[in-house]
């Protein structure tokens, strides 16, 4: 059956978002005034010698920009990852893990050295093993891959909120 009242449109429901939102002082993390502004191509950052750690920093690297010496800040991250069997069978064997991960962080303005932000994250994903020794250890790098993604996306949003 057919309504005679009016529907509100996708235009007009964006358009009165978007002006509740700017009435709240909501910035764009990417506008002009935003708290990622500032970061774009401005951190160098230094991370851990492992795989996770290059990962992490990948991963910022790809969301800021690359920095390089002459960039204006300098971010520095340690990971601390900690594997938990979670699933296992009556015979000992593991079948699930847990792969916690926390980063800790430093923003650092390389202008004058002061520290700007610190702060850590933490998350936690996933793997099943199986019978194969190859299929676990590709589950493992997976999930490790996974958890230096969540943990970069986080620490970029600490920035973002810590610098706006």
């Amino acid at each position: 059956m057919w309504s005679s009242e009016p529907r509100i449109t996708r235009r007009a429901a964006l358009a009165s978002a978007a002006m509740a939102l700017a009435g709240c002082g909501f910035v764009p993390a990417y506008g002009t005034n935003g708290g990622a502004s500032a970061l774009l191509g401005q951190v160098q950052v230094s991370a851990p010698r492992t795989v996770p750690g290059f990962q992490l920093a990948e991963r910022i690297r790809d969301r800021l920009g690359a920095g390089d010496d002459q960039s204006r800040y300098r971010l520095e991250a340690d990971l601390d990852l900690r594997e938990i069997g979670v699933a296992v069978t009556r015979e000992g064997a593991v079948t699930r893990f847990t792969l916690e991960g926390v980063a800790m962080f430093r923003l650092i303005d390389r202008q004058d050295g002061t520290v700007v932000l610190t702060g850590s994250t933490d998350s936690f994903t996933g793997y099943s093993t199986t019978d194969s020794t190859v299929a676990t250890e590709n589950a493992r790098a997976n999930a490790e891959e996974r958890l230096a993604r969540i943990l970069a996306d986080q620490i970029i949003t600490r920035l973002q909120v810590g610098l706006a």
